[in-house]
């Protein structure tokens, strides 16, 4: 057979099984798919495979695996991160001195982030090695030496160039087509406890189910499971906002990506009011701050630190569990007409059809003042979107997170604003370094993305904020944010668990999922 010929019968095969759903490139499909152009993650060339499956007519799944490790990517003991090349030139001839021989990784910011320095860390570092024990020997002979930061990495971790390897999961959904509902729920129905994803999905009989928003993990925070941010369940406000993050809004009218801010008052019959200070969480304790009334240090947002107020207002609602916290405050119970019928130390039940107000240090002496039995106290309870207040009486769930990562179709990510700059140290292992993360995104045509991607781990390194970003654009969205990462990013379909967590115990139970229910 001569040439001419052989290349003609190649290109009627390749046609036949283009028709028939095969791919060239090693690609499976098996459901159509809108997902169209590879990923924007590492250098353009990278290898990409991946399988796209229907879960129900207007939901699809698609799995992608890219890139490969990295020959540059080594092991290697990072000892410190200072913020001046000075600083990093005065531990490196202390580094020499004591037998080493250091170098030095500079940390650049970006352009789509809102921070005006553009050189914001310098990372010392000692040996590079292709295994981990060595590097592991190095650290230890370090902290010997004085030098009680130091620490293994492998530097595909870093915010510094890679070819990966990445395991990306996706779900989309087409709202014309899917005649289900996405929303989010509470794990166990209620703020106190968390639950795995998996067993959310399972109990909701969702189609499927991601993580949700940033939450309380352990007791020293607050209380475990309450969110860290807004939330939003059937109609109910369950946790006040940090601030004004952005949020997932989802609602009889469409879903939204916005920066959400509440607004909370309690008014006596009276004719005296107090702003009040959140809502289902322990008093005292808020985590990623972003409250009112003089919080400690800070009123502004700062991610992942729990700041403090020893007189605050809270209101617990029957979602909350079966009981208030015990605590040193006081307490009124409301009836369902708001009216005041029991005046309590703090820690006991929540009527099923009322409320309580918990009060420590001056709001404590505000109640015993203008919340006498009989008394009625109306609690207002107001959304601002996007600083506008919200009329909207349409919106069935709400799911926090943060930053945002893409807004009217342009990378923008408020890291500084929305409380992930407060220090170049938290900035770079929280922001700039890869992780995990999980991710939700809005396309032209209205199809929501939610996308998660393991890290950490040998077949797939993470993201950081700004690879989030760009990943999202080119999956198509025009809209996306943050939601939490790390150890929550989990993905289920049906029961199943679909990625793969990186918490050494597996999957993580969480304080609130999104779910994909079928009709």
């Amino acid at each position: 057979m001569n040439r001419k010929r052989l290349s003609l019968l190649i290109l009627i095969i390749g046609l036949v099984l283009m028709m028939i759903g095969g791919d060239f490139a090693g690609n499976s499909t098996s459901a159509q798919s809108s997902l169209n152009g590879k990923l924007k993650l590492g250098h353009a060339g990278l290898e990409e495979t991946r399988e796209t499956e229907e879960i129900a007519p207007g939901v699809t799944y698609t799995h992608i695996e890219r890139g490969h490790e990295a020959k540059q990517d080594v092991y290697t003991v990072h000892v410190d991160l200072v913020e001046t090349r000075k600083e990093s030139k005065k531990l490196v001839k202390q580094l020499k001195a004591d037998g080493y021989k250091p170098y030095v990784t500079q940390i650049k910011d970006h352009k789509y982030n809102d921070i005006d320095e553009n050189k914001i860390a310098y990372l010392v570092r000692v040996g590079t090695f292709d295994d981990v024990d060595p590097a592991q020997q190095l650290e230890a002979e370090l902290e010997n030496d004085g030098y009680t930061s130091a620490s293994t990495l492998f530097t595909a971790f870093d915010g510094t160039k890679t070819d990966g390897p990445w395991s990306v999961n996706i779900l989309e959904v087409d709202p014309e087509v899917f005649d289900g509902t996405v929303t989010s729920t509470l794990a166990q129905d209620e703020v106190q406890g968390k639950e795995k994803v998996t067993e959310i999905s399972e109990r909701t009989d969702a189609l499927a189910a991601i993580n949700g928003g940033y939450f309380v993990v352990g007791s020293r925070d607050g209380t475990p499971g309450d969110l860290a941010g807004i939330s939003v369940i059937d109609g109910e406000l369950v946790s006040e906002s940090v601030s004004d993050r952005t949020s997932l809004i989802f609602s009889e009218t469409g879903t939204d990506i916005a920066e959400v801010e509440t607004e909370l008052m309690v008014e006596s019959s009276d004719g005296a009011s107090i702003p009040l200070d959140g809502i289902n969480r322990k008093p005292g304790l808020i985590r990623s701050c972003g409250g009112t009334g003089g919080d400690e240090p800070t009123e502004e947002p700062r991610h992942d630190v729990t700041c403090t107020d020893d007189s605050e207002l809270i209101l617990f609602k029957p979602i909350f569990g079966e009981n208030t916290p015990a605590g040193e405050g006081l307490e009124v119970v409301l009836d369902p007409d708001g009216e005041v019928w029991e005046v309590r130390s703090q820690g006991g039940h929540i009527p099923v059809d009322g409320a309580v107000l918990a009060a420590t240090g001056s709001h404590a002496e505000w109640l015993r003042e203008h919340a006498q039995p009989g008394t009625k106290l109306d609690v207002k309870e107001s959304l601002l979107v996007d600083e506008e207040a919200s009329t909207d009486d349409a919106i069935n769930s709400i799911v926090n997170g943060g930053p945002r990562l893409i807004e009217n179709g342009e990378l923008t990510i408020p890291a500084a604003d929305e409380g992930f700059y407060w220090s170049t140290d938290f900035l770079y292992n929280f922001a700039i370094k890869r992780h995990p993360r999980t991710l939700a995104g809005i396309k032209e045509n209205g199809n929501l993305l939610f996308v998660t991607v393991d890290g950490r781990a040998d077949n797939s390194i993470g993201v950081n904020f700004l690879e989030s970003a760009e990943l999202m654009k080119s999956l198509g969205a025009v809209e996306a944010m943050n939601l939490d990462g790390g150890g929550s990013t989990t993905m289920a379909i049906g029961d199943e668990l679909i990625n793969q967590p990186s918490d050494a115990s597996g999957e993580r139970p969480v304080g609130d999922a999104i779910v994909i229910l079928p009709e």
